[in-house]
């Protein structure tokens, strides 16, 4: 791969923080990070009388600064402003090596304003963000980089997705009406100052700690994608099963192994997890959080299957999140009784490496 990109530089400095080069199917040496703290922006589920559980530490945090509203028909003129759930997916992720914090944002969720607006009430600050990475391009990961916007103003911030990204796609079920998705505008996205990285192949992300898988192979044979799913290409709709745009992030936390964060999981989460783990030549999987788009009567057939397949890879965290599905949640919490956590906006994952130093020193970028 390429060479670093000065992710140690003084604080104020201006580094690129993502590095990528042509895949051969090598193996990569993603670097061990000693934490890695996930907090959940935006998912379809909030829950404030979740308790602490494991890694989990649930909104608003003992001693923390919880945001008000007003509320004039209260008593006391005002309430807990606390995070909002909706349909869409967005984690703030934040990973500390050799004593050095990096942040950015995996996913933006469906909203306008809801990820910048869950970001203020979780006390996360946009303006420490050092990179963007979009899972794929349906809008309920995207349609948030518009609040962003207004909250970075020109930041120039790196935006790492896929080339298929920007493809017009619709929903077609048989004996129904198409139904297409709403598309992000590449000239808004250039014209708001975001340097646009595109590629299909494994990238670097901050000095080497994280990984974006780009396209995932599919090797599972039961996760065989979206087959409603249809994509304009030249001049007519054609099937789009696969989603090839849909990629994950994957960090190596020290001693402990791989974190994999997806965003719907379209490539399907056995796909992902198999892939990381040819990636970097780490077998261990240690958690795995996000959608795995169980939902539904097209994907629920397959929840005994990825079931099965989860535990042979033994994730010893399993949060399923966004797209999962009722069903599949609850099979995967009975499965996995020891190792499966609730998620909910406001929730902070910390997962540590046991030689970990007790805190971060200083930031990079900012």
């Amino acid at each position: 791969m390429c060479s670093d990109h000065g992710a140690h530089s003084p604080v104020g400095a201006r580094a690129p923080v993502v590095r990528e080069a042509p895949y051969a199917g090598e193996v990569i040496p993603l670097e061990p990070v000693e934490s890695l703290s996930v907090t959940t922006v935006c998912d379809n589920t909030t829950d404030i009388l979740l308790t602490d559980q494991g890694s989990a530490h649930r909104f608003p945090g003992r001693g923390a600064k919880v945001l008000t509203v007003a509320a004039p028909t209260l008593e006391e003129g005002q309430v807990i402003d606390g995070p909002v759930a909706e349909h869409g997916f967005s984690v703030h992720v934040a990973v500390t090596k050799r004593g050095v914090v990096h942040r950015f944002l995996f996913d933006a969720g469906v909203s306008p304003n809801g990820c910048r607006d869950n970001l203020a009430r979780l006390g996360l600050a946009p303006t420490d963000l050092e990179a963007i990475v979009l899972s794929h391009g349906h809008f309920d990961h995207t349609t948030g980089l518009a609040g962003l916007v207004q909250a970075l103003g020109r930041a120039g911030l790196p935006v790492v997705l896929h080339p298929e990204f920007w493809a017009r796609r619709r929903i077609a079920v048989p004996g129904a009406e198409p139904s297409e998705l709403p598309t992000t505008s590449r000239s808004a996205l250039s014209d708001a100052g975001f340097e646009i990285i595109e590629s299909r192949h494994p990238s670097f992300l901050l000095d080497g700690s994280v990984l974006v898988t780009g396209e995932v192979d599919r090797t599972s044979g039961f996760e065989t994608g979206f087959a409603v799913h249809q994509a304009y290409r030249g001049a007519s709709w054609e099937p789009d099963p696969l989603i090839l745009d849909d990629q994950a992030v994957v960090v190596n936390v020290s001693g402990k192994g791989l974190v994999v964060i997806t965003g719907c999981g379209h490539s399907g989460i056995v796909n992902i997890c198999r892939y990381a783990r040819r990636l970097t030549g780490i077998d261990r999987i240690h958690a795995v959080l996000g959608g795995f788009h169980l939902s539904g009567p097209l994907f629920e057939p397959i929840i005994g299957a990825t079931c099965d397949a989860l535990a042979e890879l033994a994730p010893e965290v399993v949060v399923p999140a966004h797209c999962t599905g009722w069903k599949a949640t609850h099979a995967l919490a009975a499965r996995f009784p020891d190792n499966f956590i609730q998620n909910s906006v406001g929730t902070r994952f910390d997962l540590v490496s046991s030689g970990a130093p007790g805190g971060p020193q200083r930031r990079g970028r900012r």
